[in-house]
């Protein structure tokens, strides 16, 4: 059987990291080259060292990448788009785990980005690579996109509310985000200093974070149109180092009971392999957590009904390395080459960890 020929750029980050353990044991594909201009030449455990003994493959300088069949770029914000044509040239298909081709709209990434985009020509050709809501897009892909892992936990938890059309539009969407110090990726900087990182919950974007506009446009997607509601989204810091945690305050346009809910949730994911219903009555673990879905692909999804405000609080969790980064893109990739969606994906998560 032929392998898939597989290459990374930016490889000696976090999400590289992980991107480089799921696909040295994927058993379609061939890990040909993983590019870090600043580590060439030293061998992947140098710098991922739970990789030791598993393969021999050292760093290249990303001007030593030769021809593959999908490149990854696990590059800084910005990094992809000003390059995105010589990545082309390397490989036909690419998948960008950066924010450069998230967002279909020039205008949206402007605003929220702050400058032009280096490549408007390519947004519209471009897939969001979230396999749940974009699945039918992806095996004819030449450019997908990574996705937030923030705004994933957040879309797939209110995707059904949206889809279904029972939320209020004339009233915000409030949507609290908690997550991990590996979101902020391998650099170290103040926040990411032990001393100071240590025991925080720090509030680190209360408005205008970038993932914002990924729900506005996926959600908006989701209902048939464009989102005109508008959307409250706050992140705050805690000290893990894996994980997301959002909870999403949807206020519904009409009364519905805990039944309609689970009916609309089991329908939405029912067949969804990495997407799980978690809603019990008794036990720690009655309602998402992300502690447990550490080194997992899986998105835990629960919601509370508070039917004296008509408001649904959604529950969402994932591990930021991998739904949020590494294993979606590699989920979009099995959907890209028509494969089983669970290919290399299959870890379930550790207890205790």
């Amino acid at each position: 059987m032929n392998r898939l020929r597989v290459a990374i750029i930016g490889g000696s980050g976090y999400t590289g990291g992980e991107l480089v353990r799921l696909l040295l044991f994927h058993p379609r594909v061939e890990l040909t080259q993983v590019a870090s201009s600043s580590h060439a030449g030293y061998y992947l455990h140098s710098v991922h060292p739970n990789l030791r003994k598993l393969r021999s493959l050292r760093f290249c300088h990303s001007n030593d990448l030769t021809s593959c069949d999908v490149l990854f770029l696990c590059l800084p914000h910005g990094v992809s788009s000003r390059e995105i044509e010589h990545y082309r040239a390397i490989a036909p298909r690419v998948i960008d785990l950066s924010a450069d081709f998230r967002l279909r709209s020039a205008g949206l990434y402007e605003r929220w980005y702050g400058e032009p985009h280096c490549a408007p020509h390519l947004l519209e050709d471009a897939v969001y690579g979230l396999p749940e809501l974009h699945r039918a897009e992806l095996p004819d892909a030449t450019l997908v996109s990574g996705t937030g892992c923030m705004a994933t936990a957040a879309i797939l938890g209110l995707a059904p509310l949206y889809r279904a059309g029972l939320v209020d539009g004339a009233l915000p969407l409030v949507v609290e985000a908690k997550v991990g110090s590996s979101a902020a990726g391998a650099t170290p900087g103040p926040s990411s200093h032990h001393p100071d990182r240590s025991g925080a919950v720090r509030s680190f974007q209360p408005t205008g974070h970038r993932h914002t506009a990924e729900l506005i446009q996926e959600l908006g997607r989701a209902s048939g149109g464009e989102l005109h509601q508008h959307v409250a989204f706050s992140a705050t810091a805690v000290d893990v180092v894996r994980g997301v945690l959002v909870t999403a305050h949807s206020f519904l346009n009409e009364r519905v009971d805990e039944r309609t809910l689970w009916r609309l949730y089991r329908e939405a994911y029912q067949h969804e392999p990495f997407i799980r219903l978690v809603k019990e009555r008794n036990g720690v673990y009655r309602y998402p957590e992300p502690k447990i879905l550490a080194g997992s692909n899986y998105c835990d999804i629960g919601f509370e009904l508070d039917p004296h405000q008509q408001r649904v609080v959604v529950i969402a969790a994932l591990d930021n390395l991998l739904k949020g980064a590494a294993g979606n893109a590699v989920q979009a990739l099995n959907c890209m080459c028509g494969w089983d969606e669970s290919l290399g994906l299959t870890f379930p998560g550790l207890h205790p960890i």
